[in-house]
């Protein structure tokens, strides 16, 4: 099977991928669905030419960045600033937040999130529990609450630092939900794989996962056998999972797989199950690791050994070090600091909250201003964070939930939650998401979103709340002040372009009750958000 780039979504064979289509920068067009009044309906025409002009033409355009620390921070290592969390950082300083993020269940308490989890009971049931009440039922019921609890998290948590870690492991262990064949355990590979051990010891996460009955299901490990070996995880082990592509060969995707043989899933109650009957028994070499793997019975012990091997090998440390660096600091990431976290990782036992906080506290970080655009995930959750949406009541019965409406969305922006098909994850480079219809979806949600004709049972301040009082004597001045309160710094062009959109020179004088702080400012926020400004992390 011919190699391919990881980090590439259109690479991978069909067959052994399952890559669906239409996803990244190809992601099918969102179709609008306002029943608003006419006026909205044009407004929304007009926000789209106007939001052209912000966004599709840098080179009129370029989008204005800011070199203040905190919110340079913040757009990195959150799913997006608030003023009360810059408030914050600014209070306690950047380097002593980054250190409580690092350590979220210890020093950041986040009592409302706990309190709000508790209305997804079922992600605390086991899987024969799954089975037991869901089977011959609706068996994604677990599934849309995993992903509702991750999209909860993601926009409500006082510990983004993890929420982001969080999003990273998931789209490097991949396991795609919704899947039938994960109906039962993706809720529990999440909770006992991914968040166990997001901020702990990548070794620790790779064996969790390697004896997971999703990744086992997923990557076909559960049906491997030593007379009919599947080289499925072996190979994706290899390079997705740990030292990449480049580093191995066929003979050492083969042994790989021999290496994994036994590791399996019981049939009846869907738990992880070593089964020795299934074990290769022999001489087993991968890459310098090697072990006599004499016994059927030892051969758990010997998988430890090669993932361990494995997650301490410099070429894994290299390949997480430039993901992380990829994710948090610049799609062309320093090889100076690849090398200095790769060290990181290695001297602390391949622990990842010293290689954050490294990275964080870098000069490579510091400079990157600029480097990184949110992918439309990560635009969707900004948006929502910034205009100040709260969490929901608790949905009456049979009523669908504003977190469950969002993860449609998403999909239709082609980056729902966990649910890239295909073992290389997500791709986290801008050129992936710079398509027409992937730009013009988000500037559909930010009008919807600004307008209050989506989500509407998450209450939000009104946008008035937004306008300062007393109130600006032009136009120029509004809006700046509304950019200033959505933590976007516009160039001036940006800001006379805006005004034009309202019919009016930046300089004219602004009266209360004009259409700019009444009707027409659901289409005003919206052209900030629609700007690269806002779209650049």
């Amino acid at each position: 099977m011919t190699a391919h780039s990881p980090e590439s979504p259109s690479a991978a064979s069909p067959a052994r991928r399952r890559v669906l289509s239409g996803l990244g920068g190809g992601a099918a067009l969102a179709v609008a669905t306002a029943t608003t009044a006419s006026a909205a309906k044009t407004s929304a025409k007009t926000s789209a030419k106007t939001s052209a002009a912000t966004s599709a033409a840098p080179s009129l355009m370029v989008a204005a960045t800011t070199t203040d620390p905190v919110l340079h921070l913040l757009r990195r290592a959150t799913f997006g600033p608030t003023a009360a969390l810059v408030s914050e950082v600014r209070t306690t300083g950047t380097t002593a937040w980054i250190d409580a993020q690092l350590a979220p269940l210890t020093k950041v308490p986040d009592t409302a999130m706990d309190t709000m989890l508790k209305r997804w009971p079922r992600l605390g049931w086991k899987t024969w529990e799954v089975r037991e009440r869901l089977e011959g039922g609706d068996t994604w019921t677990v599934m849309m609450d995993l992903v509702e609890a991750h999209l909860a998290r993601a926009l409500f948590s006082r510990r983004q630092l993890l929420e982001t870690v969080v999003d990273f492991w998931t789209n490097h262990l991949v396991v795609p939900v919704p899947s039938s064949e994960v109906w039962d355990s993706s809720h529990l590979f999440q909770r006992d794989v991914i968040r166990k051990h997001a901020l702990g010891k990548y070794s620790d996460m790779l064996n969790a996962a390697a004896r997971h009955p999703s990744m086992l299901k997923v990557l076909d490990n559960a049906d491997s056998t030593k007379r009919t070996p599947n080289e499925n995880y072996g190979r994706e082990l290899l390079e997705l999972h740990t030292v990449g592509i480049g580093t191995f060969t066929e003979a050492d995707v083969k042994m790989s797989a021999l290496a994994l043989t036994g590791l399996s899933v019981d049939s009846e109650s869907g738990l992880y199950y070593y089964r020795p009957n299934r074990r290769h028994v022999g001489t087993v070499k991968v890459l310098g690791w090697s072990d006599p793997n004499a016994t059927p019975e030892s051969g758990s012990t010997v998988a430890t050994l090669y993932l361990n091997y494995l997650a301490n090998h410099p070429a894994t440390a290299t390949r997480i070090a430039t993901k992380l660096v990829t994710r948090y600091v610049s799609d062309t990431p320093p090889a100076t600091l690849v090398s200095k976290l790769a060290q990181v990782y290695l001297a602390n036992g391949t622990a990842i909250a010293p290689v954050l906080r490294a990275l964080f506290l870098s000069p490579e970080f510091a400079a990157s201003t600029g480097q990184k655009i949110r992918t439309p995930y990560e635009d969707a959750l900004a948006s929502c964070r910034i205009l100040g949406l709260t969490p929901e009541p608790v949905p009456a019965a049979g009523v669908t939930s504003d977190l469950r409406s969002l993860f449609w969305q998403m999909g239709s922006f082609g980056q729902a939650p966990m649910g890239w098909p295909a073992p290389n994850g997500y791709p986290d480079v801008a050129t992936a998401w710079n398509g027409a219809s992937s730009t013009l979806n988000r500037w559909n949600f930010h009008l919807s979103l600004a307008g209050g004709w989506t989500l509407k049972a998450m209450k939000r301040p009104d946008l008035t709340t937004l306008v300062p009082s007393p109130l600006p004597t032009t136009y120029a001045a509004l809006v700046t002040a509304l950019a200033a309160k959505l933590l976007i710094t516009l160039t001036t062009a940006q800001r006379d372009a805006i005004c034009r959109f309202l019919d009016h020179a930046p300089g004219d004088s602004l009266k209360a009750g004009s259409a700019a702080v009444t009707w027409r400012l659901p289409s005003v926020v919206a052209l900030l958000l629609d700007s690269p400004n806002f779209a650049t992390r």
